[in-house]
């Protein structure tokens, strides 16, 4: 018993400092959601530079995923966490003084970077310091933070864009990313790497950047510019030729970047895709319930980000109550649960989806996604990463968020496509600056019926990560 007490004190003073961190990111994502629309105002932002403040942030995070995993592997994840803390938060003071949208947008893909070393090593630094039987417990926390940061965040956002302007949605980052830089230089312990005796594949990281960086810029761009626009028609380019490239290099290499072996394992082929899927289906839920009550309602920031808060609060309480959950059942019995939660969740928001649908149904739909994804995120975690050795953690972590990140980035790309297909080119500006509701009501209820295309097809990807946790369970 003594022996165990020093382990887990670490552990959860690593996971304080992993959840603040956590808390760090999340807030500022779930921040920009709602003060999107303000921030495309005062900075002229046209529809292409606002969505690429929400995608290049995405696409970037996911494309460094792998390479940061294997760099935490080779030279420590205390290491790279810390300098990942100093990177984001640079980031955010330079974004707030960016004299317009499209510097905002190559501060973010910075930011993104350091967001990127901090996921790669944030459930890794957990599951290494927690002890198998309470794994489940430190992992439902880690998830429940950036549940913390959805509950406030759309809050913080609208406040702080309508008080003191948009700036300061990137400013309030500061302080918090140089607390969280304090506490985990106090608290991480310096060991030594994992795989000191490696090597990073150079080829194999410049062809993950380029296959995986391709695909995602054709995914988010082609419904917008066509599949014969050169930026779309380049990324699909890169992608075709660079899988095999990509894939007969891993099998070559020494010290692969993606340890291809990994895949015939049914646990993690299966848990990743429900990661991918869940991420399609659920992304982009708070930027579209905030958009629509400033779009068609008229509503403010605030008032926006007030009325999301159901989702939050409902993830916030599924998170931290996962982990004593796994106690009585399987982690993959409670991510099936999960999944068809957020299921029914998205049926209702596509079913009551109108100009004038109450705010009771809404905030029914927004609960049921809030306690899927708050069950079904830990729970698939855990899933994935359970009775991995130590040296293992990190490129697995790293595979798994590439994945989820993905899935970030197709079902914002595919969301924002969506949404706006039933309006003309030229009302596309007036979406993402929230002023659509002062035209003329057929433009609004051209936007409805983008909102139920969009609601649909998420719903119908929800149903598809149900099934690919059914057919886990039945093959593991």
């Amino acid at each position: 018993m003594a022996a165990t007490i020093p382990t887990l004190g670490y552990a959860w003073r690593t996971l304080s400092v992993v959840s603040l961190a956590s808390v760090l990111t999340g807030l500022g994502g779930s921040a920009i959601n709602v003060a999107l629309p303000e921030i495309a105002r005062n900075t002229g932002a046209d529809a292409t530079a606002a969505s690429w403040i929400l995608l290049g942030y995405q696409l970037t995070t996911t494309v460094l995923m792998v390479v940061f995993g294997r760099l935490a592997d080779l030279f420590g994840r205390r290491r790279m966490y810390l300098l990942g803390l100093a990177t984001y938060t640079g980031a955010a003071l330079l974004a707030g003084l960016a004299p317009n949208a499209w510097l905002i947008v190559a501060m973010r893909a910075v930011q993104a970077a350091g967001a990127a070393m901090l996921l790669t090593n944030s459930a890794a630094l957990v599951s290494d310091a927690f002890p198998r039987e309470r794994l489940g417990e430190g992992m439902g926390v880690y998830v429940a933070s950036f549940s913390i940061a959805g509950l406030i965040g759309p809050t913080l956002g609208g406040v702080l864009a309508e008080s003191l302007g948009w700036r300061w949605v990137f400013w309030f980052n500061v302080p918090i990313g140089l607390l969280c830089l304090l506490w985990g230089s106090i608290t991480l312990r310096r060991t030594p790497p994992a795989r000191r005796d490696g090597g990073l594949d150079g080829p194999g990281s410049l062809l993950v950047l380029l296959t995986l960086g391709g695909l995602l810029l054709a995914l988010s761009e082609f419904t917008r510019l066509g599949w014969q626009h050169p930026l779309v028609l380049g990324g699909a380019v890169a992608f075709v030729v660079g899988l095999p490239l990509f894939v007969l290099r891993e099998r070559r290499a020494a010290h692969p970047v993606v340890d291809m072996s990994l895949f015939r394992e049914p646990s993690f082929a299966f848990g990743t895709l429900a990661s991918f899927l869940n991420a399609v289906a659920r992304m982009g839920m708070v930027f579209l319930v905030a958009l629509y009550f400033q779009a068609v309602r008229g509503d403010d920031p605030v008032q926006a980000g007030l009325k999301v808060l159901p989702l939050a609060v409902a993830a916030l309480c599924a998170s931290v109550v996962s982990g004593f959950l796994q106690r009585r059942f399987s982690a993959r019995t409670l991510a099936v649960a999960g999944a068809a939660t957020t299921s029914c969740g998205l049926a209702v928001m596509m079913a009551v989806m109108s100009t004038t649908m109450p705010y009771p149904a809404v905030a029914t739909g927004l609960v049921l996604i809030g306690l899927g994804s708050g069950i079904f995120l830990p729970s698939n975690n855990t899933a994935i990463l359970d009775g991995l050795p130590s040296n293992r953690l990190g490129i697995v972590n790293a595979m798994r968020l590439m994945l989820q990140n993905t899935g970030n980035v197709v079902g914002t790309g595919m969301v924002l496509s969506i949404l706006v297909a039933p309006l003309p080119a030229a009302l596309h500006q007036q979406v993402f600056a929230g002023t659509l509701g002062l035209l003329s009501g057929e433009a609004v209820g051209q936007l409805v019926t983008g909102y139920r295309w969009a609601l649909g097809t998420m719903a119908a990807v929800s149903v598809l990560t149900v099934l690919t946790c059914l057919a886990r369970r039945k093959a593991t």
